[in-house]
C-alpha cells in the first residue's frame, strides 16, 4: 500500500473550512474540471458516517464510477473509503486542526494500491506525482473559494 500526505494552512476560521469540507458539494469545486467530476448519488449532503457517495470522474484517460463510503466521522476529521472503484483500496483520511482564531491546517492522507500488480506498483510513482498536482489544486482552489 502507498502513503500519500498533502497539509496546507489556510487563513480561514476552523468552523468555515469544517463547514466547508463536509458538505459533498465541495468536490466539484476543488477538483480540477479536466477531470469532469460529477456526483451521481449521496445518501446526504452533509457528510455523515455511513454516507455512501457515487461519483464519476476521469481518472487519468479514463471516465470511471467511483463508490465510496464515510467509515470513520468526528469533528474536524473523517476517512472515506472506497467500496468500489478503479483501486484495489483506497483510503482517505481529511484532519483539520486550528492553529490559532484565523488559521487551519489542511491535512489529507491517501493510502492506496493500484491494480496491475507489478505493473500497478511501478504506475504508483506516476500516480503519485498525479495526486501532489491534484492536491496542489485543490489547495488553490480551496484557499480561492473560502477567500471570496
Amino acid at each position: 500500500m502507498i502513503k500519500f500526505i498533502h497539509r496546507f494552512i489556510i487563513n480561514e476560521d476552523i468552523e468555515k473550512v469544517w463547514e466547508f469540507y463536509t458538505d459533498i458539494r465541495h468536490l466539484e469545486i476543488i477538483t480540477p474540471k479536466k477531470l469532469n467530476l460529477k456526483i451521481i448519488n449521496t445518501t446526504n449532503q452533509k457528510i455523515i458516517l455511513g454516507q455512501e457517495t457515487i461519483i464519476s470522474a476521469k481518472i487519468i484517460i479514463i471516465e470511471r464510477i467511483w463508490h465510496s463510503k464515510i467509515t470513520f466521522f468526528q469533528q474536524y476529521e473523517y476517512i472515506d473509503e472506497m467500496v468500489e472503484g478503479p483501486f484495489i483500496k483506497w483510503k482517505h483520511t481529511h484532519k483539520f486542526q486550528r492553529i490559532n482564531k484565523n488559521n487551519t491546517e489542511i491535512y489529507d492522507k491517501v493510502e492506496f494500491t493500484l491494480p496491475y500488480g507489478i505493473f500497478g506498483k511501478i504506475g504508483s510513482i506516476f500516480f503519485t506525482k498525479l495526486l501532489r498536482q491534484l492536491f496542489e489544486h485543490r489547495k488553490n482552489e480551496t484557499i480561492k473559494y473560502l477567500s471570496r
